[in-house]
């Protein structure tokens, strides 16, 4: 046993400290990526905002919604072949860029994999998504995964320390998944003990990818568009979003009216919800790791896409980024002990 004294923060520690800027407008603000991945070596542009891979959220039909707005989606893993075939035969020019197919590591997860992407091959990302990264079986499922499929993008996690992100940009990811518990509803630190703060995370595993030249992904702890920024301004290139898009008509899960006001289902991965409608139940070996709640019904995400890339713009104009690639090395963190005045909140 021992005890790390470094202070470990998360985004509600840190506000950006505000710089002098020659923007005149937040239109002005550029917030397009191009990245050219380690492993693939194949190259994307567009806005490195990710909806998360959970079934109340990584639907098809939230990932033709943000498509138009060139934002990717993390399709959930539960969609049969079918699904895929269906979606894809109907799907846009172009959805390629914008989508992922998730994957388990087990033999099915893996056959499915196969299946799907021997049937599309012109699809171009899949993700490998665990909740504990640390495996060593994760990590040969991951160099596997690129012995098949040599040119598809690979992104993989999920792991909070930077020896990791090494190792598996080293087994052959191009896109390492940073985050253990802390999305709104995973309960992992509450039921385990183990966890790390997600700001001190980015920055942790963003120095040892770039270093390799990989990229990561924020997982998790984002609740506004500040929190967004907060990521980008600590080095993610992408950040993945759960719950600021839950409760759209685009998410999945059950609309529900009580008292006359509507709410959608929105659950973790790991809780039981999602176990019992997936494989029938929590197994007797493990626990629920994951909430369910109902969100209040927010209609189409257009406008909370809106609102978080309109906040991303305003953070750069307070710090003079006129690119999004810009906001990492004009940042400045301040440690807080407020985030704002909450006398008028409910």
């Amino acid at each position: 046993m021992r005890i790390e004294y470094d202070i470990k923060l998360g985004f509600k520690d840190v506000m950006i400290r505000p710089k002098r800027s020659t923007l005149k407008s937040r239109a002005q603000v550029n917030l397009d990526r191009e990245f050219k991945f380690l492993n693939s070596k194949a190259s994307w542009m567009g806005v490195p905002i990710m909806a998360a891979n959970m079934d109340t959220v990584g639907t098809f039909e939230m990932a033709l919604a943000l498509m138009e707005h060139c934002v990717f989606t993390v399709i959930h893993k539960h969609y049969s072949v079918a699904e895929w075939n269906q979606f894809l035969s109907k799907a846009p020019q172009g959805i390629e860029n914008f989508i992922a197919i998730s994957t388990g590591t087990g033999s099915k997860d893996a056959e499915k994999l196969k299946h799907v992407l021997t049937e599309n091959p012109f699809l171009k990302f899949i993700c490998i998504d665990v909740a504990n990264g640390y495996s060593e079986h994760f990590v040969s499922f991951v160099q596997n995964t690129r012995n098949l499929y040599p040119d598809k993008v690979i992104i993989a996690g999920n792991v909070v320390t930077g020896e990791m992100v090494e190792e598996l940009l080293l087994s052959g990811a191009d896109i390492i998944k940073v985050g253990i518990g802390p999305g709104s509803v995973c309960t992992t630190r509450v039921k385990t003990g183990v966890g790390y703060p997600q700001l001190s995370a980015i920055i942790e595993c963003a120095d040892a990818a770039h270093g390799l030249g990989g990229q990561i992904i924020s997982d998790g702890g984002c609740a506004t568009p500040g929190d967004v920024a907060k990521a980008f301004g600590a080095g993610a290139d992408f950040v993945m979003l759960g719950g600021m898009l839950a409760g759209h008509d685009e998410s999945g899960g059950e609309l529900i009216e009580k008292n006359g006001e509507k709410f959608k289902q929105f659950y973790g991965m790991s809780s039981a919800t999602a176990m019992e409608k997936h494989v029938g139940g929590v197994a007797e070996y493990r626990a629920s790791e994951g909430k369910t709640v109902e969100v209040p019904y927010r209609g189409k995400v257009i406008q909370t896409i809106h609102d978080i890339l309109g906040g991303i713009r305003s953070t750069c104009t307070y710090v003079g980024a006129q690119r999004l690639k810009e906001l990492t090395k004009r940042t400045t963190f301040i440690r807080v002990a407020e985030q704002e005045n909450r006398i008028y909140t409910k």
